[in-house]
């Protein structure tokens, strides 16, 4: 049955491949079940409420992206669009969470439309190859930069921005020791993967976390809050207590109309269309360039469907009570694990719904063990650079800023923008427009993305 419906040996894996690439892109996502209540609690949401919403909007999108495109992608609430969510629309602008689910409702029936309009899809496909490949690589750069991040490897300065782990002073025997166990972890995986073993990524994170435990025992590893690391210890193994779900489920349709702002509200709604698009358009074309989905002309078969499972979970997490749910970079792990069907996303789907009762042993997986999956998954994606013809400056300058402004502006969308800009411009003063053959979705795109600096 499995074979029939996802076409395995058509695309060249088999179950269980499929099944640990599934394992290993939940492992890697699992932060999200404590980052995004823990976000959205700061806009007077209920923390458990918010964690149940998440899982269950990241189990149906991931699910209608199994069924709908037969893709290995999974989806759950977007980094950065619940910041805006809970900092911007509920914190600087004063709306309530109701109204900002309301946006978000109104979000995924317009992208509803685009998807079937095809709108998005020509997006997908105006943008050059160059681009895509550079997306790739930007993506690849983005994940290992969050990774090294979460093992707090790298940390802020005052002076340079970023600054390397001094692994000294107070917080050593929590942050430093997290670090190193972190170091271990790449190290690790490292060898699983040149030793060709199945699943390596995957036990570079249970390794991780097993020694972290080990040295929370023994002494060597102390939690300290303060400092975001705490225990690794399972506190418990299942949950079984849902009855704060009704405080968000259906809120969105209870929102306050007399409190808002029309022309606040379509810029609220523009906003999240804008992240959230080119979010997934980047996320789909990087994942898929890793996997080899795209064909001669960089088109990615069965795009509507993917594009369409994501704006419907958007929509449909609105109601459950959470951010715009969109397609997660991360699932670039089970890809290199091998996935490359809809079972891949069926199986994290489904420990998405576990984790609902086993939240507790799931909550308890530190950043630490998670980085060493990042930073590994970046080291793949790095490989479409070669994709890029560097002898063409009108080609590789726009895919270098493309690259360049993603980790550091710390945006999918943004090194997009700068990308599509750059190079439609670059190409069109220097007289290779005709060359090129630009579509003039990439000359809408170039307006588009300028009117957005200037008046947003």
């Amino acid at each position: 049955m499995l074979e029939k419906f996802f076409k395995l040996k058509e695309n060249g894996t088999n179950v269980k491949t499929e099944v640990m690439a599934g394992i290993t892109t939940f492992m890697t996502m699992a932060y999200i079940l404590v980052v995004n209540p823990d976000i959205l609690q700061k806009a007077g949401m209920d923390k458990n409420a918010v964690l149940i919403a998440t899982v269950l909007a990241s189990f149906i999108g991931t699910a209608l992206m199994a069924f709908l495109a037969n893709y290995p992608f999974a989806l759950a609430p977007g980094m950065g669009l619940n910041a805006y969510f809970a900092f911007t629309v509920v914190g600087n602008m004063g709306y309530s969470w109701q109204i900002a689910l309301l946006a978000v409702f109104v979000e995924g029936l317009v992208f509803i439309v685009l998807s079937l309009t095809n709108v998005r899809e020509a997006i997908f496909n105006a943008i050059p190859m160059t681009l895509k490949s550079a997306v790739s690589v930007g993506i690849g750069l983005f994940i290992a930069f969050i990774g090294l991040q979460d093992a707090k490897l790298i940390v802020s300065n005052a002076s340079t921005l970023v600054s390397y782990q001094t692994f000294k002073g107070d917080t050593f025997r929590s942050v430093g020791i997290g670090a190193i166990l972190a170091l271990i972890g790449v190290f690790a995986t490292a060898i699983f993967l040149i030793k060709k073993i199945k699943g390596g990524i995957l036990y570079g994170i249970l390794i991780t976390w097993v020694l972290g435990i080990v040295c929370e025992l023994i002494g060597i590893y102390v939690p300290n809050a303060e400092a975001g690391m705490y225990s690794v210890i399972p506190a418990g193994i299942v949950s079984f207590d849902f009855s704060s779900f009704g405080s968000t489920f259906g809120q969105v349709f209870k929102a306050d109309f007399s409190a808002i702002d029309i022309l606040d509200f379509i810029i609220i709604i523009f906003a999240f269309l804008f992240v959230d698009m080119f979010d997934t358009l980047g996320t789909l074309i990087g994942v898929a360039s890793k996997a080899d989905m795209l064909d001669r002309d960089g088109k990615l078969p069965r795009i509507k469907p993917a594009l369409l499972a994501d704006a419907i979970a958007t929509s449909v997490g609105a109601v459950f009570g959470t951010s715009t749910t969109t397609t997660y970079v991360e699932s670039a792990s089970g890809v290199t694990e091998g996935g490359r069907t809809g079972l891949t996303a069926v199986v994290t789907g489904l420990l998405f719904l576990l984790a609902l009762i086993f939240s507790p042993l799931f909550l308890s997986i530190p950043s630490f063990a998670i980085a060493p999956a990042l930073i590994i998954v970046g080291f793949y994606m790095m490989g479409a650079v070669v994709k890029i013809n560097f002898d063409d400056m009108s080609d590789a300058i726009p895919a270098f800023l493309c690259i360049l402004f993603m980790p550091l502006a710390y945006s999918i969308s943004e090194g997009i923008a700068i990308g599509v800009i750059s190079w439609t411009l670059i190409n069109l003063i220097t007289g290779k427009a005709k060359e090129k053959k630009i579509n003039i979705v990439m000359y809408i795109l170039t307006v588009l993305f300028i009117l957005k600096y200037i008046f947003l």
